[in-house]
């Protein structure tokens, strides 16, 4: 998230070039590049948090494992922010030397439309994790869900994070649906040169995005589910993810095997 935000100050600090010097093909690379790309590490930040929630629900509830959900994302997600650093390279070094820059406009706007996909397949599942826990829970009470995390589920920070993190996803998808379509037209295209959508599709969708997961931070949403290490331990991290394993060992604590072959909390 933190990486996006850079991207996008130095986007509009392009965009502020471009308005003092319109012609100057700096400022307007610039604005195109980090503007294009910055979301990418943003939608990153949101796929690594759906692995908790459905760890906090029950990972019984959802169709593939928890980790696999940031273990299929990110990756889908490095390979578009690698398709629109590319094409935004080749279109910036074929504008300084004169020549078209359609071939890297159209390897940025796949990459984009990547990103889309990607967004598009995670939201779905996000929907169908809902709907699955909702059926379990209309066909076995609180039975469907893990107990484990009983007190942050129902805390008010945690139900406030996950209506954050639905309006964050949908408003990074509007604004690369947008971006696709805008950089598609090419770079004389009508979209490019219409401030007003810019500025709504592309600026607004970023700072709400940005402003609700911020406001609800998920390090702080998510509190409840931590506990705080022993101190002889705390050298490894102050806190541990709290989660219930079936078998021997209590809720919470991590088994690990002893030399002897029995295992030890």
């Amino acid at each position: 998230m933190v990486s996006g935000c850079i991207l996008e100050v130095l986007g509009y600090i392009g965009r502020l070039m471009s308005y003092h010097d319109p012609f100057n093909e700096n400022g307007f690379l610039m604005q195109i590049c980090c503007l294009t790309i910055a979301p990418a590490f943003m939608a990153a930040g949101i796929y690594l948090t759906l692995s908790r929630i459905v760890v906090t629900f029950g990972p019984e509830n959802s169709r593939i494992k928890p980790l696999s959900y940031p273990r299929i994302f990110i990756p889908c997600d490095i390979l578009s922010l690698v398709l629109q650093a590319l094409g935004g390279g080749m279109a910036s070094a074929a504008s300084h030397s004169n020549k078209s820059p359609d071939t890297g406009d159209h390897i940025m706007v796949t990459g984009l439309a990547f990103q889309v996909f990607t967004l598009l397949i995670f939201m779905i599942l996000c929907a169908d994790f809902v709907f699955r826990t909702i059926t379990r829970m209309n066909r076995m009470g609180d039975a469907a869900l893990d107990p484990t995390h009983k007190t942050l589920r129902g805390s008010t920070k945690f139900r406030l994070f996950l209506v954050a993190l639905a309006l964050s996803t949908i408003c990074i998808f509007i604004r690369s649906v947008f971006r696709v379509v805008e950089l598609g037209e090419g770079w004389n295209g009508a979209l490019i040169k219409n401030q007003t959508l810019f500025i709504v599709l592309e600026g607004v969708m970023v700072i709400i995005a940005v402003l609700v997961l911020n406001l609800f931070h998920p390090g702080l949403c998510f509190r409840e589910g931590y506990i705080k290490k022993p101190k002889a331990e705390r050298g490894q991290g102050g806190r541990r993810w709290f989660w219930q394993r079936k078998g021997k060992g209590e809720v919470g604590e991590k088994v690990s095997p002893s030399p002897n072959g029995s295992d030890t909390a």
